[in-house]
């Protein structure tokens, strides 16, 4: 037997959870470790073979060793650590604070021990003892303030977190953090006027953040206060001449306030920024297809936005969200244009390529629909609907020939769909009948009507 002193590195690992506002710079925390006493060479070996199998993430087999280890001295607290450790890895949670539970109660008030403790209530959503612990470590490090605060939002105790956050207000100093906090508060229990209150405080702690004003003039406009919302959009953009960001909110003033060339200006510069989300941009065109509901003449501009917003985050799909919004409206040519903007750069879209066709059909643009779904049939060359729209098109274009092959070859593809199979009869009827031959165009039309009569 013999005293040990020795340093090693005890694997603290990256806690993942939200828990800790501090992001820990490294996962090893170098500790000064000469609690383990005298120990013998047997446990020495199992020690730092759990150790060793820690470092190489071979969780299970450390905890084995830790546990022969504690076999030859059970009441050693730097062992029960280790096993904490490595169960909190695993994710075993409630092993993980039964030893670091015993550690500490073999080596109190470590400060390693106990935050590795409230970590692992917290982890298992046991925020009370979780609290109990953090009120501890305070008197350690005033870091674990924030933790508290954390955990009071997590258990909506918004009484006890506003007046913490006061206290370190006081204690501390103001910080945008701890505002940032108050507002998400505020928010969810519908304190507007202390929301407000806390953004001005925030805009004048740090006026070079521009989502303050940003947040403070939405909650302006949320409470219906426009004339205060403007002001604020307008003080943003003196503070921030050349700011993107402010035009999320101005383009709605200068829309609501029918300044529709100003509305426009600031949707493109918004459309081009890099900084700006495309969810962001995609809410200001939604906002501009609504506007031009009510004033159909901008269509046209409302267009060049679209196209703008497409070509800038490479989204064709815009277009079928308009399109698909006209044609629920039943605004067919609105609805077309849309459609035929969004093919050109995703023709693999089968879903827009067939409406495309199919209004292009329904409003007699024929020569538009010969040549997309001859495209279209390169893409997809099974579809059988493709084939039917093409025969069409070539049938109301007179190219009764061209329909009649197109329709004949597209019929090999048709599996269980009687609908379909009669359109095809139908239009092959017509084809026949253009080329003169009566007889077969007889034989298909009556093809087409024995259908219906099965269906009847």
């Amino acid at each position: 037997m013999k005293h040990l002193l020795v340093y090693f590195f005890l694997l603290v690992g990256f806690w993942t959870s939200k828990l800790s506002a501090q992001e820990t710079q490294d996962p090893m925390q170098e500790v000064a470790v000469d609690d383990l006493g005298e120990v013998s060479d047997a446990f020495q070996e199992y020690f730092f073979e759990a150790l060793k199998q820690k470092a190489i993430e071979n969780y299970e087999k450390a905890i084995v060793a830790l546990q022969k280890a504690e076999k030859i001295q059970p009441n050693n607290p730097v062992v029960f650590f280790e096993l904490g450790k490595n169960y909190k890895i695993l994710n075993d949670l409630d092993k993980a604070i039964a030893n670091f539970q015993k550690a500490n109660r073999l080596q109190p008030n470590r400060e390693w021990i106990l935050q590795a403790l409230m970590e692992s209530f917290y982890l298992n959503k046991q925020y009370e003892p979780a609290i109990l612990i953090n009120k501890e470590l305070v008197s350690y490090n005033e870091k674990y303030y924030d933790d508290l605060a954390k955990m009071y939002f997590e258990l909506q105790q918004f009484d006890k977190l506003i007046a913490l956050l006061n206290q370190l207000d006081i204690e501390l100093g103001i910080t945008e953090y701890r505002n940032s906090l108050r507002q998400q508060i505020y928010a969810l229990t519908n304190n507007t006027s202390a929301q407000i209150k806390t953004l001005q405080e925030s805009i004048k702690l740090n006026p070079e953040n521009e989502m303050n004003y940003l947040n403070l003039i939405y909650v302006y406009s949320d409470e219906g206060l426009e004339k205060e919302a403007f002001e604020a959009a307008q003080k943003m953009q003196q503070v921030f001449p050349t700011s993107k960001v402010v035009h999320l909110a101005l383009y709605k003033f200068y829309l609501n306030k029918n300044r529709t060339e100003d509305a426009l200006s600031s949707m493109r510069l918004v459309l081009q920024s890099e900084e700006i989300d495309a969810a962001s941009k995609f809410k200001v065109l939604n906002d501009f297809l609504l506007f031009v509901n009510e004033n159909p003449e901008y269509e046209d501009e409302l267009k060049q936005v679209a196209a703008l917003f497409s070509e800038k985050e490479n989204t064709p799909e815009i277009f079928q969200k308009f399109g698909d919004y006209f044609l629920k409206k039943n605004e067919k040519v609105q609805a077309l244009a849309f459609f035929e903007m969004g093919i050109v750069d995703n023709l693999d879209n089968y879903e827009l390529l067939r409406n495309t066709l199919l209004l292009q059909l329904d409003l007699s643009k024929f020569e538009e629909a010969l040549q997309l779904s001859s495209s279209g049939l390169e893409v997809f060359p099974a579809q059988t609907l493709l084939y039917l729209i093409k025969g069409a098109t070539l049938n109301n274009l007179k190219k009764y020939n061209e329909a009649q092959e197109i329709l004949t070859f597209g019929l090999d593809y048709l599996i269980d769909d009687k609908d379909m199979e009669r359109d095809f009869y139908g239009q092959l009827s017509v084809a026949y009948l253009g080329l003169g031959n009566s007889s077969k165009a007889s034989e298909f039309k009556e093809k087409a009507n024995s259908i219906k009569k099965t269906e009847n």
